[in-house]
């Protein structure tokens, strides 16, 4: 059967999200998870429908990409085709020719779970590596710790505090309060859960957000940040840690977040929150 790539409509990406929800496992790799796409909703529906691609064969997907940026497609398979030769090929082709409306020329990155017979494939067209990632995880099984510090959930009277603590832990000017309005709107929603970290005075600390795949699935961290203000005062670790339990009380079997090795301090503050890290992984690069 011929295996169609597709952009999908608004609606479409309902049927992508379903698709990666059944792919969460514990036992899987770091992959593209359902909350990915859902906080890419912070800049709106149609603008997410339009970073969403699929590859279906015999109206099933077996693939789901979402870009990143416009040099940066982040991948996954269903688990019975990771060794798929036709999809492997046909992915191959889609990420070489920029015609295909996925990755345009030049030098471009892919993100796609350890296992994939594409990665043998990508070597063979002369595909690098690039820096390395560490994947955290921690399981959910037992009760968690109390953070130990003032949690509140972020909702939208909260906005501009969630667009703060972003701002300065990413040193960045992206994030609004806009942010968290679209993304409350966004029809994923329901699965996450927004929080913050107080200081004594009320000032936010830091926040993070979590998304559910489903009861008994891993859930996702994304994003995690604190102010410039607080770190070094365990706030990170505080609401790293009261995100999972907002995921377990959701029925998530554990949680998994990704982060560039080089940021030291960000591996750290997981692992203080219970996380486990697993091998290193890394894109695969195509440079000029």
């Amino acid at each position: 059967m011929t295996i169609v790539l597709s952009t999908p409509t608004a609606d479409g990406v309902r049927e992508a999200i379903a698709a990666l929800r059944e792919w969460q496992h514990d036992e899987a790799p770091m992959q593209l998870h359902p909350g990915d796409i859902g906080w890419n909703y912070r800049f709106g529906t149609a603008e997410t429908a339009a970073v969403v691609r699929t590859w279906s064969r015999n109206g099933r997907i077996l693939a789901v990409g979402m870009l990143d940026s416009p040099t940066l497609v982040r991948m996954t398979v269903a688990p019975d085709a990771f060794q798929d030769e036709d999809l492997a090929r046909r992915l191959v082709e889609d990420f070489s020719l920029p015609e295909r409306g996925v990755l345009p020329e030049g030098a471009v990155s892919i993100e796609a779970p350890q296992g994939l017979l594409l990665h043998d494939l990508l070597t063979k067209e002369g595909w690098g590596v690039g820096e390395p990632w560490t994947p955290l995880f921690r399981d959910l099984a037992e009760a968690v710790e109390n953070p130990d510090v003032w949690i509140k959930a972020i909702g939208l009277e909260q906005a501009q505090d969630f667009a703060d603590v972003l701002r300065s832990a990413f040193n960045t000017t992206r994030p609004t309060r806009e942010y968290r309005h679209e993304m409350s709107a966004g029809p994923f929603y329901a699965d996450a859960r927004c929080l913050g970290a107080y200081d004594d005075q009320g000032n936010p600390a830091a926040v993070v957000t979590v998304w559910s795949a489903g009861p008994g699935k891993p859930g996702l961290v994304e994003p995690m940040g604190v102010h410039a203000d607080h770190r070094g005062c365990g706030y990170g670790r505080a609401i790293t840690v009261a995100g999972a339990a907002a995921l377990r009380e959701m029925g998530s079997s554990s949680v998994r977040v990704c982060t560039p090795s080089s940021n030291v301090g960000g591996v750290a503050t997981y692992k203080a929150a219970g996380f486990a890290a697993r091998p290193e992984i890394a894109d695969r690069i195509r440079k000029v």
